[in-house]
C-alpha cells in the first residue's frame, strides 16, 4: 500500500512558478513509475508529466514541455513537479500517482495504482 500527499498548489499570477510536491509513503517508492495529472471543471483528467523508476527517465505532455520539470529524490519517497511560466490554461487541481508496472513510462490512467488527493492551482491572468 502507497499513500500519496500533494502539496504546494494555490494562487499564482500568469506567468509565475509554483512547486509541487508529492509525499510518498512506505518503502518501495523507487519501485513505482510516478506521474502528475491534472483535470479541470469539465475535462478529463489528463497526464501532465511522468518519471520512471530511477529519475533518468522522463515524459511530458506538449502543453507543458519547456515549462514544466518532473524530478524525483528516492532517498526522500518525494517526486516533485517545477511549474513554470504558468498561463491560466494550468488552472486545475493536480493529482499525484504511482504505477508499479513493467512499462517505464506508463501514461495511462488505468496503469496507475494509487493516487494522492490532488492540490488546487489556479493561474490568474
Amino acid at each position: 500500500q502507497v499513500q500519496l500527499v500533494e502539496s504546494g498548489g494555490g494562487l499564482v499570477q500568469a506567468g509565475g512558478s509554483l512547486r509541487l510536491s508529492c509525499a510518498a509513503s512506505g518503502r518501495t517508492f523507487s519501485s513505482y513509475a510516478m506521474g502528475w495529472f491534472r483535470q479541470a471543471p469539465g475535462k478529463e483528467r489528463e497526464v501532465v508529466a511522468v518519471i520512471d523508476r530511477s529519475g533518468g527517465r522522463a515524459y511530458y505532455a506538449d502543453s507543458v514541455k519547456g515549462r514544466f520539470t518532473i524530478s524525483r529524490d528516492n532517498a526522500k519517497n518525494t517526486v516533485y513537479l517545477q511549474m513554470n511560466s504558468l498561463k491560466p490554461e494550468d488552472t486545475a487541481v493536480y493529482y499525484c500517482a504511482a504505477a508499479y508496472t513493467v512499462a517505464t513510462i506508463p501514461l495511462r490512467n488505468r496503469d496507475y495504482d494509487y493516487w494522492g488527493q490532488g492540490t488546487q492551482v489556479t493561474v490568474s491572468s
